[in-house]
């Protein structure tokens, strides 16, 4: 079982990756609402993956990527970077805070899948 931190503030988008990651059985998700958040559940739970959107309350996800990355904890555990603004320089942003992949949404969720496994599996 591998457990996958999504940090992600839209309800919708939250339950559709709960229903998509329970498709693939061995996939436990936990949630964070904002970047904040999102940075003590890494460091305190140390999860297999991150899932960041880059667009949130409180701290956006640049700077919760850059905190994950600065803190021993955590810095060893990939992350996947959301954004819906795929024309944007949020590819650059989030490689220079730190993810190891970027996904732009509205998600392909295979696409998505093959990077967690990738990732999972280094």
């Amino acid at each position: 079982m591998h457990t996958i931190l999504y940090v992600e503030d839209n309800e919708d988008n939250v339950e559709l990756m709960k229903t998509w990651l329970e498709l693939d059985g061995d996939i436990k998700l936990v949630v964070a609402t904002d970047g904040k958040q999102g940075v003590q559940l890494a460091s305190q739970i140390a999860p297999d993956l991150v899932l960041m959107d880059l667009y949130l309350p409180v701290m956006d996800g640049c700077e919760a990527i850059r905190l994950i990355r600065a803190d021993s904890a955590s810095r060893h555990i990939p992350i996947i970077a959301l954004s819906a603004h795929a024309m944007s320089d949020d590819r650059t942003r989030a490689y220079a805070a730190g993810c190891d992949a970027f996904e732009t949404k509205p998600i392909v969720f295979t696409q998505l899948l093959d990077k967690i496994r990738r990732l999972l599996a280094a």
